[in-house]
């Protein structure tokens, strides 16, 4: 179970690197942006891990994934928006 944890919260940090590498202009600060990423692999590994129970470690970090990715969504900022010339 601490490896699990641990693994789910180093896959919640992958991801929020990931995405300060990649959508950095949108994104708040770092230190927000990797908490919310830690904390949402936590959170996932925790609800996937009461839902299917002990044994299914790969699905457990899956779902840590998944609620990481949805949290740091969550932060992103509105990009600029495109007008038409006919609009």
């Amino acid at each position: 179970m601490f490896w699990e944890a641990l693994a789910s919260a180093a896959v919640g940090v992958a991801v929020s690197l990931l995405a300060l590498g990649s959508l950095a202009r949108r994104l708040p600060a770092r230190g927000l942006v990797v908490g919310t990423g830690a904390a949402g692999g936590l959170l996932g590994a925790f609800l996937t891990h009461s839902a299917l129970g002990s044994g299914h470690t790969v699905l457990t970090l899956l779902g840590a994934l998944a609620v990481a990715v949805a949290l740091l969504s969550l932060l992103l900022r509105p990009g600029r928006l495109r007008r038409s010339a006919t609009a």
